[in-house]
């Protein structure tokens, strides 16, 4: 059994942010990702951030992913990173059981854990929606800006969020030819500066619209489309075929923290955060004490909240261990200053209304 000081679940920015902040402050780290490569949905993303200086406004996500990485390096030994190595299990006394390369397993067991895990894609039902050609779209940012591989020729997007938009972006970048964008709703999600980009370029966004079904026999042909009341019930006779080969599902997150669960932490469903979230401190820990949790396992927010989080959870988790760094009062308050701020404002106040219900 490998022992460690601090493990961190994870290497997305909250994952790659806690490990700084813990760093920084003296503890040891040990970050496990999945992945074959760090960074989380960071290296997915060519579409350049909101937010402040301090969550790197105005730099696009992979490069955000290399600047974090490159801050990872220079604290040495004190932060390793274990790729290809899943956390499948969580049980007392913080031993967390890995899958490395899909056939080795063992134990860790750590002094404190941060869950950095993220989130999953939400799916959506309707018939033959299990045919090949359509994706979520996290797997649509996989292939084209992981592994540059053309999903398709003619997409069909749907949900017409942040992520919706921006994807539809970035494929007709590749030089894909998005047909629509639709969305349940009455109204887009998305910052209308993604959303006018399509707009310009010809793509009809069709609100209160959903998907029939989908159509083929060994992969998607066409599919059907529909407008939906103020119920969404779909409207007999409002049917719309297109001819597409990719199917592009954008309709949100859930965070992703069965570890969590499994360990036995306190759990709330918190429909403001989308899902069932772990009930924590201000300082990001849960009901067990030494275990924290940070980013979109704790609630679904964007990159710069995630980042933000981490550097507070790696902080006050790095405390906890006696590494009490002589400014760490002024950190802490700084990180809380900058989650306000980003979830200021009519579009954080779902946010704000889940971490009161979600607060222990």
């Amino acid at each position: 059994m490998k022992e460690v000081e601090l493990l961190i679940i994870g290497s997305g920015p909250a994952g790659l942010c806690a490990a700084i902040s813990a760093a920084s402050s003296g503890a040891k780290v040990l970050i496990l990702e999945r992945s074959f490569k760090p960074g989380g949905q960071l290296i997915k993303q060519t579409h350049m951030f909101f937010g402040s200086e301090s969550q790197y406004a105005s730099h696009r996500g992979v490069d955000i992913a290399g600047i974090l990485l490159d801050k990872v390096k220079e604290y040495g030994d004190s932060i390793e990173i274990m790729l290809n190595a899943t956390a499948v299990g969580f049980y007392e006394d913080n031993v967390v059981t890995v899958l490395k390369d899909e056939k080795e397993y063992f134990k860790i067991k750590a002094q404190s854990v941060i869950c950095a895990t993220g989130a999953y894609e939400k799916s959506l039902a309707f018939p033959n929606n299990d045919l090949p050609g359509i994706y979520g779209a996290g797997a649509v940012q996989t292939l084209m800006n992981v592994y540059g591989v053309r999903p398709g020729d003619r997409v069909l997007m749907v949900g017409a969020g942040n992520i919706g938009v921006i994807v539809s972006y970035q494929l007709m970048q590749a030089g894909i030819q998005v047909v629509a964008v639709l969305d349940a709703a009455p109204r887009i999600g998305a910052y209308l500066v993604h959303a006018s980009k399509l707009a310009r370029m010809g793509v009809p966004i069709l609100t209160s619209h959903t998907v029939k079904e989908a159509i083929g026999k060994d992969c998607l042909e066409a599919a059907v489309i529909c407008e939906v009341d103020g119920s969404f019930k779909p409207i007999p006779g409002t049917e719309k075929r297109f001819d597409v080969d990719v199917m592009c599902i954008s309709v949100g997150l859930s965070p992703l923290n069965e570890l969590l669960a499994m360990r036995g932490a306190a759990m709330k469903y918190v429909p403001q955060l989308s899902g069932s979230v772990p009930m924590r401190t201000e300082s990001c820990e849960t009901s067990i004490p030494g275990i924290f949790v940070a980013g979109d396992a704790s609630g679904i927010e964007e990159a710069s909240s995630a980042m933000a989080e981490g550097y507070l959870a790696g902080l006050c988790a790095a405390a906890k261990l006696g590494h009490v760094p002589v400014d760490f009062e002024q950190r802490r308050q700084e990180y809380l200053s900058q989650l306000e701020g980003l979830r200021s404002g009519p579009v954080g106040d779902r946010i704000r209304a889940g971490m009161k219900i979600s607060q222990l």
